[in-house]
């Protein structure tokens, strides 16, 4: 998988967490079960806990993703694409796992393992951007 396509599919799998959360909400809108600014920033959520997961999990995204697109482009920019192609396949599964596990629940092994795929991202990353300066 070059570093493009997996910039693609990270990009895919934003939208897809997002009708999760919006899959939930828009119906009860058009119900008027809820008034549409139910959800802004600042208000206690009453969802449940799964749709308040897979809205942290699309933010989890969000956060990261500028980063790793940005190595990728530089990358290829650079002329040196197949230093993060060997690694920009691995760097999109932790973030999937990370989102699934996110998904599932909140216990402190779930928790863990999380921020493992997180920290493994995050290097994997940081260890492109080295290879790249060299």
């Amino acid at each position: 998988m070059t570093g493009f396509t997996a910039v693609l599919l990270y990009a895919a799998w934003m939208p897809l967490l997002t009708l999760v959360y919006a899959g939930f909400r828009v119906p009860l809108i058009l119900t008027m079960r809820k008034r549409a600014d139910s959800w802004t920033r600042g208000r206690t959520i009453d969802d449940p806990p799964f749709i308040v997961r897979a809205h942290h999990a699309h933010l989890n995204c969000v956060e990261n993703f500028p980063v790793f697109a940005a190595v990728v482009i530089v990358a290829a920019l650079m002329g040196k694409s197949p230093i993060v192609d060997r690694f920009a396949a691995t760097v999109l599964y932790a973030r999937i796992g990370q989102s699934a596990v996110h998904l599932i629940g909140t216990s402190f092994a779930l928790i863990m393992i999380r921020a493992t795929l997180f920290v493994i991202q995050l290097g994997l990353i940081l260890y492109m951007i080295w290879g790249l300066l060299a």
